[in-house]
């Protein structure tokens, strides 16, 4: 039996999931802000950002989707051992964890309906970069202006003409995280 997937939890539950909700929680209400989080160590190739939204925001009624480049037996075990979490199709998920490119189309994952918009998904996207550079992002939350490192904008801008419909993102990075709500205009 493989027992690594036992490791890597939160080593102060209490604590370290407060933190890490807070953390995402800043990071949604105001779009461009990078949160750093902690206390929490996933199989690769998810990481340390990414492990600790799964473990606060994730249990046995959200449904997540792992893309090809996350679809791992020791992550499927690490998630379902923590989180209990159902591993569903892209159409299904609540929640959907990979890098960019592997969560391609994003036109699959649930944005809600006219009654129900909060029916939607949310992207966990692992990026190689996350800085306060590049994207000009505008909207509640946000002051004047802010940037943010996307991966790309149009993909965003199609989001953000369908509110109050669409998908939320967090973007993860090391140990680092922001969000972009669907109510964010980016341009860039």
């Amino acid at each position: 039996m493989d027992v690594t997937h036992l490791e890597g939890g939160f080593a102060d539950p209490a604590r370290d999931a407060a933190h890490a909700f807070r953390a995402a929680l800043q990071a949604m209400a105001r779009p461009g802000r990078i949160e750093v989080v902690a206390g929490v160590q996933p199989p690769a190739p998810c990481s340390v950002a990414a492990g600790a939204l799964i473990l606060t925001l994730c249990d046995t009624t959200t449904p997540l989707f792992l893309a090809p480049s996350h679809d791992d037996p020791a992550l499927r075990g690490w998630i379902t051992f923590h989180t209990g979490a159902p591993l569903v199709g892209a159409a299904e998920a609540m929640f959907a964890l990979g890098t960019w490119a592997a969560l391609q189309p994003v036109t699959r994952f649930a944005i809600g309906t006219a009654e129900y918009p909060d029916r939607s998904a949310t992207l966990i996207v692992e990026v190689d970069v996350l800085t306060n550079e590049g994207a000009t992002l505008t909207g509640p939350g946000i002051k004047t202006e802010a940037r943010l490192s996307l991966p790309e904008t149009e993909a965003f801008r199609q989001n953000r003409r369908r509110f109050p419909l669409g998908f939320d993102s967090y973007f993860t990075c090391g140990d680092r995280l922001a969000g972009l709500p669907r109510s964010t205009q980016a341009e860039g």
